[in-house]
């Protein structure tokens, strides 16, 4: 089909000195947090003019910083950190100091990982103060500050390996607050894989599996899971959840059934429009339209049409002289 190609909206340069491997808005769309080789966050806020400047900057790990992740605004001003030097930091936003800077002061380090942290997440809001971390050890590790007004402490609670002898790449949670808990993990293997934490025995089980190397073979050596994300579900009586695979954007239904019963999972989109690497999948707030980014320099938007049919969007383009036309 034809879809629209949209100019990008607004650029401005990260002023890092390495490759910056992250990108994270707050809950509000207000704020930014970028991290990169250079080991350095920067916090950004808009001026009275719309302009993105940099707030805080800090030297937070000694090695490259791969994710961040905010927390929910009700819990303060608070970022987690997971960097190569195999530690998760915790951060919080203090005063102001003489020059009307906010300094952001190190609550918790996480260093349980024997490897490199690659991945974090916040749990959803209605499970209090969690963080999902999993690592190149192949592990997944749950936290919780206990008390949410003293951030220092973060007991581990659980810890699951993901994927056996290899890289535990991504993970998400399931954001619907009436189920039970849930994680998405993608692995290097690849794999796609459903893990829920079972109250009867206190432990995460695996309960389905979307992707596997029998699934993907046909991708070539080295597709590992890039990206994973659970849609909010709003009312649907299944689940969607993305993925991105080597070069292709994928998205399967999932219907989460009572014990002992099962519904196969069903994959409803596997398209390799960025002809490229593709490295983040992200749903908006209603889990209608999916966006996805890759190494050709572009975001490409998918939603359902009438059949419940996933197809292209639009396209929004990074680059400068991208022409008024579609793209077929």
């Amino acid at each position: 089909g034809r879809h629209h190609i949209m100019r990008v909206f607004q650029r401005f340069p990260t002023q890092h000195s390495d490759l910056v491997h992250d990108v994270s808005y707050d809950f509000y769309g207000k704020r930014i947090a970028t991290c990169s080789s250079d080991h350095i966050i920067k916090i950004w806020d808009q001026d009275q003019t719309g302009q993105w400047v940099v707030t805080s900057q800090w030297n937070a790990h000694s090695g490259s910083i791969w994710k961040l992740a905010w927390a929910h605004p009700e819990f303060g001003q608070v970022i987690a950190s997971c960097s190569f030097d195999r530690t998760v930091c915790i951060w919080e936003e203090g005063e102001e100091d003489d020059k009307g800077n906010k300094k952001w002061i190190e609550r918790a380090r996480l260093v349980d990982s024997r490897e490199s942290m690659v991945d974090i997440k916040f749990a959803p809001r209605h499970m209090g103060l969690k963080l999902a971390t999993c690592s190149a050890d192949g592990m997944v590790r749950i936290y919780e500050a206990i008390d949410v007004m003293n951030l220092a402490h973060w007991p581990l609670l659980e810890e699951f390996e993901a994927h056996r002898g290899g890289v535990a790449n991504c993970i998400s949670w399931n954001p619907a607050p009436f189920d039970r808990s849930m994680l998405v993990v993608g692995s290097s293997e690849p794999s796609v894989k459903i893990w829920e934490f079972n109250e009867t025995y206190r432990k995460w089980t695996h309960v389905e599996t979307l992707a596997s190397v029998s699934g993907v073979e046909r991708l070539g050596p080295d597709h590992r899971v890039h990206d994973v994300c659970w849609a909010p579900n709003m009312g649907r009586t299944y689940h969607l959840i993305a993925a991105a695979i080597k070069d292709t954007v994928r998205i399967w239904k999932v219907k989460i059934m009572p014990d002992n019963q099962r519904v196969p999972p069903e994959e409803i989109l596997c398209r390799k429009d960025h002809q490229s690497e593709v490295w983040r999948v992200e749903w908006n707030v209603t889990g209608t339209t999916l966006a996805s980014s890759g190494d050709d320099g572009k975001v490409r938007l998918w939603k359902a049409s009438l059949g419940d049919r996933w197809a292209p969007l639009s396209v929004i383009s990074g680059e400068d002289d991208t022409p008024d036309a579609h793209e077929s």
